[in-house]
């Protein structure tokens, strides 16, 4: 974008001068049309229905091609100062994400009282036509040079993914949970919303003083909520580790102690309950600028995964992807670049698990890999950089190169992009929560709504990893 406009006044237009413009349609752009025009049709806003109409997915609004037009000729040509009379249009084909149309206007006459015709067309990447018309404009007769106004940055939240996982966890039977020492305002509120949302039956382990105690100064009803006394952290991370084990627990919800006492009692050899599978984090996002919920993995647990590890870490995600609604989620296995180079191992990593997927090693999912961050979820830049692949732009799952690229990734989109960002830590016999005094209660009712769903497909069968 220029820093200035400057018009083209009547007298010094001719006739076939020329302007374009060049614009990719967004997921945003669609649903900002659709916001300000009142225009809902379901082709535009229902991605089940559009397809039902030979379409890939919602389509742009065949005004949106149009008003690239409108752009150019108040920007261009003429410029500021035009004034629209007429435009007529005719309309060729639909128009989809990641599109990128380039609208072109050219005079074809100059007529009395300062105005011009204009031939306007817009075709897409593949130069087919999109729309042709013409325009009839007042073309200005005053010589204008303007700053470019600052305009607010717009961005749409397009869902609510997680006031989904919320209905479906109201249809299901509420889960037996150990929670470990809830011994501080958050964890023992974070436990309790839950059981009054009827998501959980916590059974509370800790010094039973404390826990009344913290729940009495704070307000808390414990209502019937079973509490189980020990004496301090490591015991009660123990003891719930032992419920599970006993069966008489199927979620494992970390209180007020470290994150290494409470998965030091999981992955303990003789006591805990570690499977033959990597234990992982996977963080279950909600970004105001992705269409659809991400998964985030590993940012956690993992400092610096091998390939073993790797291959479960996307397993457990794939898993989780599945639990919430994806049927077969499309997993970027992120690194530097989008390109396999020998220097780079993450991109070795990242080629050797998109073949053990072919192989059956990994399954439920679609991998590709490598992919840079901006083709991973960017359909435009998978198409500049010409990424032909159904996970490229559109992915469901990423796969960081170790912990702490995905936990600055995931602060990333907490912090900038206002994500709001649920987790659970799966590949031990149950799912485990894992809350942090930053959540927010919508986030602690999240990330036990998602464990509450992985356990119930536990329940029946799927997801289970081997003992």
């Amino acid at each position: 974008m220029p820093e200035f406009l400057e018009n083209k006044v009547y007298d010094d237009i001719t006739i076939g001068q020329l302007a374009e413009f060049q614009r990719t349609l967004t997921r945003d752009d669609i649903a900002l049309f659709s916001k300000v025009s009142g225009d809902l049709n379901p082709t535009h806003v229902d991605e089940e229905y559009a397809r039902t109409r030979g379409a890939r997915g919602v389509v742009g609004h065949s005004l949106w091609a149009t008003s690239l037009v409108s752009s150019l000729l108040a920007n261009v040509l003429p410029g500021p100062g035009t004034i629209y009379r007429t435009q007529d249009a005719s309309f060729h084909r639909q128009v989809e994400l990641g599109d990128t149309l380039t609208a072109r206007v050219k005079v074809i006459e100059k007529q009395p009282e300062s105005l011009v015709l204009l031939d306007c067309e817009v075709h897409n990447q593949r130069q087919e036509a999109v729309m042709t018309g013409r325009a009839l404009v007042v073309a200005p007769t005053e010589r204008l040079r303007i700053e470019v106004p600052t305009i607010a940055e717009i961005s749409v939240r397009h869902h609510d993914s997680f006031g989904a996982l919320f209905e479906q966890v109201a249809r299901l039977e509420p889960i037996p949970t150990a929670v470990v020492h809830p011994v501080d305002l958050v964890s023992l509120q974070g436990a309790m919303e839950a059981a009054e949302s009827q998501f959980i039956v916590p059974i509370l382990v800790g010094p039973e003083a404390r826990i009344r105690e913290i729940a009495e100064e704070h307000r808390i009803a414990l209502g019937g909520a079973q509490i189980i006394d020990v004496e301090h952290s490591h015991a009660a991370a123990d003891r719930a580790v032992a419920l599970i084990r006993e069966g008489n627990a199927e979620i494992l919800m970390k209180g007020s102690l470290h994150t290494d006492e409470v998965l030091g009692a999981v992955i303990n050899k003789a006591t805990g309950i570690r499977t033959e599978r990597r234990i992982s984090h996977v963080f279950v996002m909600d970004v105001p600028t992705y269409p659809k919920l991400l998964l985030v993995s590993d940012a956690a647990v993992n400092i610096a995964p091998d390939l073993d590890g790797k291959r479960d870490i996307c397993q457990n995600a794939i898993d989780l992807a599945r639990t919430v609604g994806v049927e077969q989620p499309k997993v970027a296995i992120l690194s530097a670049v989008e390109t396999v180079r020998p220097k780079i191992q993450s991109t070795l990593d990242a080629a050797a698990l998109c073949k053990m997927a072919d192989r059956g090693q990994i399954h439920g999912g679609l991998l590709d890999g490598p992919l840079a961050m901006d083709n991973a979820i960017n359909l435009e830049a998978a198409r500049i950089k010409k990424i032909d692949s159904p996970v490229a732009g559109v992915a469901d799952v990423l796969i960081a190169p170790d912990l702490e690229a995905g936990n600055i990734l995931a602060k990333q989109l907490i912090f900038l992009a206002n994500a709001e960002a649920a987790g659970i830590v799966l590949g031990a016999r149950v799912p485990i929560i894992l809350t942090s005094r930053a959540d927010s209660v919508r986030t602690r009712h999240a990330s036990a709504a998602t464990a509450v769903l992985h356990a119930h497909a536990m329940r029946r069968g799927l997801h289970r990893p081997v003992h």
